[in-house]
């Protein structure tokens, strides 16, 4: 008799803590894991952007260079843009 109250008790207190954790720990673990997890996607979301914008500036530097580097050929050698159909 006495085991078997003991075997109840421990499956009554296991019963509980399984529900508590259920109704209580589960949704708050989740909650708190997905606001983590949303932070950090913005965060590099962000560094993304920031990623972005300096190979924009990167790309128009090059065209800049480009532009330049044509202006100097133009005056250099003016028939620098000759097609292949041109030079045959």
């Amino acid at each position: 008799m006495f085991v078997e109250d003991i075997f109840g008790v421990i499956f009554i207190f296991g019963g509980v803590c399984a529900i508590l954790f259920l109704v209580v720990c589960l949704p708050l673990w989740l909650i708190l894991h997905y606001s983590r997890s949303k932070r950090a996607h913005r965060i590099l979301a962000r560094e993304d952007r920031e990623e972005l914008q300096r190979l924009e500036d990167h790309a128009e530097e090059l065209s800049e260079r480009v532009d330049t580097l044509e202006k100097i050929l133009d005056h250099s050698a003016p028939r620098w843009r000759r097609t292949q159909t041109d030079r045959e």
